[in-house]
């Protein structure tokens, strides 16, 4: 059994890719299907980046995993994440990837910044544990984005992560979503918005989006715990 990836094609020769990441459980070795509410939650992002990316040259991919699970020791979904990285590097050489990832999703793409190919994360409700490494995050650009409403991931492990992260990587903002939970629903146009302005900030295939710049110019604490504004 192998990974499944959909791709959105770009509407021109390929320039970047972002990589799209879903949630999880914790243990799980049961097989991940296109309808399992993790899945799901992440399609309105993929079709998001690809609207506005598509004629910028970005190909989006969205990843499903073997299993549901984290499974350490074995990192199911970080061994997956892995193989989908090489597939872009021997589809694309030498073109740069952006991370989006939610809940697991997020920690994945957290662990796998590593990756020569990646130049950005975007960390949506990420599920951070004491320890969790930081230093592969090093010249990357990193974006993390929490609901103050969130029940199933902790916004102070992801705060306290992002205070790390500034000491290795290039720039670093964390946004809290005020009224929001988990499931990124009650305010999906803000979050959805928050993404592709940073997906195509980075990538410098549109100016980066004020709050975004700002909040990554602020001294820390500043610039970590910043209200997403409503968007209009």
């Amino acid at each position: 059994m192998e990974p499944q990836v959909d791709v959105f094609a770009a509407s021109t020769d390929v320039r970047a890719v972002a990589l799209v990441l879903h949630g999880g459980r914790s243990r799980g070795h049961g097989p991940v299907n296109r309808y399992q509410l993790a899945v799901l939650r992440m399609v309105p992002f993929g079709r998001a980046l690809h609207a506005a990316g598509r004629h910028h040259g970005l190909e989006v991919r969205m990843l499903r995993y073997r299993v549901r699970g984290w499974n350490a020791p074995d990192l199911d979904p970080v061994r997956d994440a892995r193989w989908a990285l090489a597939e872009v590097e021997r589809e694309h050489p030498g073109v740069p990837v952006v991370l989006v990832g939610h809940s697991m999703g997020g920690r994945t793409a957290l662990r796998v910044a590593d990756h020569p190919t990646v130049m950005a994360v975007c960390a949506l409700a990420p599920w951070i544990e004491p320890g969790e490494p930081y230093r592969q995050l090093a010249g990357r650009s990193l974006l993390i984005a929490h609901g103050d409403r969130e029940r199933m991931t902790d916004p102070a492990a992801s705060y306290r992560y992002a205070v790390q992260a500034r000491g290795v990587a290039s720039r670093v903002a964390r946004f809290s979503v005020v009224g929001d939970g988990h499931a990124m629903l009650k305010r999906a146009r803000d979050w959805t918005r928050l993404v592709v302005d940073f997906v195509l900030g980075e990538l410098g295939f549109e100016p980066q989006a004020p709050d975004i710049a700002n909040a990554m110019r602020e001294r820390t604490p500043d610039g970590l715990d910043v209200p997403l504004k409503t968007a209009h």
